[in-house]
């Protein structure tokens, strides 16, 4: 998926600014960038659940975005936003079934594919043990895993997630991203993530996106995008950034008046 010159209103306000990016198979391009910045309104857009007032989006077959049915759309990209809600009533395993929608006969629902992906979207975010277990009785950071299996049931070649981390502990978290990753290199999935976590974004990514004021400021690699130039300017804050000389993991810090005076006096 590319996509060229967007511009996305509210009404007349316009939050994301002349955006430009790709989404490539095999690849991970995180979106970062301070609250406010335009990052879930340009997934949003991508997703064409918030039409865009000027640019275009295409795929790499030519089919353009604004010109796909619903049923292709969901065949080509899944979306896990930030806030949904589960009908009540349904198990685990029910509520992962529904992202097989798009793949349902017109008439009779048929779908040979759909059980094993059911099964193996759930064994690949760890709720095999609860299939049989009502949505509304999880956690929120259960109920987060089981709206990713849903997205991942649906088997397409674009995935897009806003802040998939949210509400999750440590753990999962690594478990997820690292379920992201699988994706991109296993199955040549194309993943766009929303991610606050600077660090995260840096390890799993192959790509970055800052966005400032609904305009990208910077994109590429973790590397030349987080820089303490970079993330000073964005957030307003000064932002070490360092490099572990052992394994190559890139590292920031935010310094504000408590850290950085403890920082001080521990350097003295």
């Amino acid at each position: 998926m590319s996509a060229r010159d967007l511009d996305v209103a509210y009404g007349r306000d316009v939050v994301v600014h002349a955006a430009s990016i790709s989404l490539d198979p095999g690849t991970v391009t995180a979106l970062i960038g301070p609250n406010g910045s335009g990052k879930s309104t340009l997934l949003r857009a991508l997703a064409r659940l918030h039409p865009p007032t000027a640019g275009d989006v295409t795929f790499a077959d030519g089919a353009e975005l604004r010109a796909l049915s619903g049923k292709e759309l969901a065949r080509r990209i899944t979306l896990l936003s930030q806030h949904r809600t589960a009908p009540g009533g349904v198990c685990v395993r029910e509520l992962v079934a529904f992202g097989r929608h798009p793949h349902r006969s017109r008439w009779g629902g048929r779908d040979d594919e759909g059980p094993a992906a059911v099964e193996r979207a759930m064994a690949l975010t760890g709720l095999t043990a609860i299939a049989d277990r009502p949505v509304q009785a999880l956690s929120g950071g259960q109920a987060q895993r089981v709206w990713l299996a849903s997205c991942l049931a649906q088997d397409t070649a674009l995935l897009l997630l806003d802040e998939p981390t949210t509400f999750l502990d440590l753990r999962y978290q690594v478990e997820i991203l690292d379920v992201v990753r699988d994706l991109a290199d296993e199955h040549g999935v194309g993943v766009g993530v929303v991610l606050h976590d600077l660090d995260q974004a840096g390890a799993i990514a192959d790509r970055l996106v800052l966005l400032e004021g609904g305009r990208i400021t910077a994109a590429g690699s973790p590397r030349d995008v987080l820089t303490t130039t970079n993330l000073t300017r964005a957030y307003g804050i000064r932002v070490d950034v360092d490099i572990d000389p052992v394994d190559g993991r890139i590292h920031t810090r935010a310094i504000g008046r408590f850290n950085g005076a403890h920082a001080s006096a521990a350097s003295a």
